[in-house]
């Protein structure tokens, strides 16, 4: 009999924001959709253009969007290089490695025929009665047409198309290892696309939310602006997604009451705005567009001057959870130096991170650095010969085991070996360039689809700093905790992060509320004791904004300033939460 999962805490697994004054301007279904639409074309619009974003079911949408009758339908696609063109195209970002390549720095404009384009314009030219549609990724390089809508989706629904058999855009590479797909779209279709979106956000006329097959949402384009112009001066929450894993647990599972179709889960993404979505409630109408999105329409109100004058519309702060409870240790690991990433990947910056233990069984630990007295020829001659197979790597010879107790904020800079072990669970605090980890050992495990996961022992011990060894981690990484505010019902600590890395966290453990600025920086945080809290605004700015036990959210820097209330203190229990912001 399967084991049933019952939510303990009220963790919300549909976070949303309601956004105010737009209640008329939603629609959900391809029939309102239809009706609206033909409402334009009879107030004399008879140009319509339906730009996707690569993923969205392409098939589904010109099958519906035919009820409009139109005389003329132009698919950008026949304008696009063929499959072989854009693999050219896209070699020297893709390269040989099964998980890294380089960040595409090409245009979306870049994968077409402009000859062809023209080609097209002048159809549209010559058809002067009836309607024109004019549908693709990348429509909008055609016209703009009278009426323009953007069907966008989510990259994780994306990844979650990969896994059921969907290609790239404009290949047929439906049989490809995930692997494969998800490194297409990350170093090149998502980078083309979010480029050509930021460019047209003042375009839209509508755009459709397509992450439910045959149920579509659409919002007006004034709607979708001013619901980022809303949620960039509040607190909110982000639409967190779980994954199943070799080494993965139950304590997710047990908390969050994620049932149990899956064997377990590892992952939880819940605060990494580059994959994750945001929920937007229009009337009873629910919207779910890419977080990236508010990223790339309002940055500076979103991350602080500073940062983005440092990064640019990226958003460089990642929250997720490791969950081991019941489960096995991470692999063993280690993430590039930033020169490294800036010479191998064209990266500008690297995964610095630190793991914060949200909870943990007695007797759990973390490997942490190399052991004193290390040989670095004899452990990677050790590491190659793992590699090869029939051989088990001996992580405890070579690598710190580490004890740790819940709360307990453990700091990773980059080049140091690291991974978690079983019966942990970890808040993951970290630079948000997640991609580029080189893991040396995986304890002899294959993936869950039985294929060996990648390992990348040349990169990992092109890293591994030797140095930081037990007094490097104790003087550096461990128990770095230093007081900033004591007084009654209020204790603020930094717990990091080290002084490599841009990111600063603190601490708050309360009974009664705190005052907290942003001073120039989007916050991250998450409520890693008791069990709810209240998010304020001082001059009344925004609602009270209620979070949950584990539960990350993000404030803007624009908010300025906010009260943490910490309303689940009962019985003289504290409330404690995590705050990460960029240093200055």
């Amino acid at each position: 009999m399967k084991k049933q999962y019952v939510r303990y805490g009220n963790y919300d697994l549909k976070p949303y924001t309601k956004i105010r004054g737009y209640d008329d301007q939603a629609v959900k279904g391809y029939d309102d959709i239809i009706i609206r639409l033909k409402k334009e074309i009879a107030s004399g619009k008879r140009i319509i253009v339906c730009d996707f974003y690569p993923g969205v079911d392409e098939d589904e949408v010109k099958k519906h969007l035919s009820r409009i009758d139109p005389v003329l339908v132009i698919e950008s696609g026949d304008c696009a290089l063929k499959e072989e063109e854009l693999n050219d195209l896209f070699r020297d970002y893709l390269t040989d490695d099964r998980v890294f390549g380089f960040m595409c720095h090409k245009k979306l404009a870049d994968c077409f025929v402009k000859e062809k384009l023209e080609a097209e314009r002048r159809r549209i030219d010559e058809t002067t009665d009836g309607v024109v549609l004019v549908m693709g990724v990348g429509a909008r390089l055609i016209t703009r047409g009278d009426v323009y809508l953007y069907f966008d989706m989510a990259r994780w629904e994306i990844q979650l198309r990969y896994r059921r058999g969907m290609a790239n855009w404009r290949c047929t590479n439906y049989g490809a290892p995930n692997l494969t797909k998800v490194k297409r779209g990350f170093f090149v279709e998502w980078r083309l696309a979010d480029k050509h979106k930021n460019k047209h956000f003042e375009d839209f006329d509508y755009v459709v939310d397509t992450n439910e097959k045959e149920n579509p949402k659409m919002i007006t384009g004034e709607a979708f602006r001013q619901a980022l112009i809303q949620i960039s001066g509040r607190p909110f929450r982000l639409q967190p997604y779980f994954d199943p894993g070799v080494w993965g647990g139950h304590w997710m599972q047990q908390n969050f009451g994620l049932g149990d179709e899956e064997p377990n889960f590892a992952w939880s993404f819940d605060g990494v705005p580059e994959e994750n979505s945001l929920n937007l409630m229009f009337g009873d109408i629910l919207v779910e567009i890419p977080a990236m999105d508010l990223v790339l329409y309002r940055p500076r109100q979103l991350l602080g001057e500073k940062v983005h004058a440092r990064f640019g519309p990226e958003f460089p702060i990642r929250f997720d959870m490791l969950d081991t409870m019941g489960g096995g240790n991470l692999s063993l690991q280690v993430h590039p130096l930033t020169e490294y990433i800036q010479d191998t990947f064209g990266m500008n910056y690297t995964q610095d991170e630190s793991y914060y233990i949200l909870d943990c069984e007695e007797g759990s630990c973390v490997y942490l650095g190399v052991k004193e007295g290390t040989d670095p020829e004899e452990m990677a001659r050790d590491l190659k010969r793992a590699e090869g197979g029939g051989y088990e790597f001996p992580a405890e010879k070579y690598v710190n085991r580490i004890p740790v107790k819940k709360h307990d904020h453990v700091l990773i800079p980059a080049g140091t070996v690291h991974c978690s072990g079983a019966n942990t669970m970890v808040l993951e605090i970290s630079a948000t360039p997640y991609i580029f980890t080189f893991k040396m050992w995986d304890w002899g495990r294959v993936g869950l689809d039985g294929i060996p996961r990648p390992i990348h022992v040349d990169h990992g011990l092109n890293n591994i700093q030797w140095e930081r060894t037990m007094p490097w981690l104790l003087e550096n990484v461990l128990h770095q905790e230093k007081v900033c505010r004591k007084e009654e019902g209020i204790l603020v600590e930094r717990t990091g992060l080290h002084q490599r890395e841009f990111i600063d966290t603190h601490r708050y453990m309360l009974t009664r509320p705190v005052k907290c600025l942003t001073n120039d920086s989007v916050h991250v945080l998450n409520l890693v004791e008791g069990e709810k809290a209240l998010i304020e605004s001082p001059k009344g700015a925004f609602d009270p904004f209620e979070v949950h036990y584990a539960e990350t959210f993000i404030i803007p820097s624009c908010v300025e300033e906010y009260i943490i209330n910490p309303t689940g203190a009962v019985q003289g229990k504290k409330v404690g939460v995590v705050a990460a912001c960029v240093r200055g």
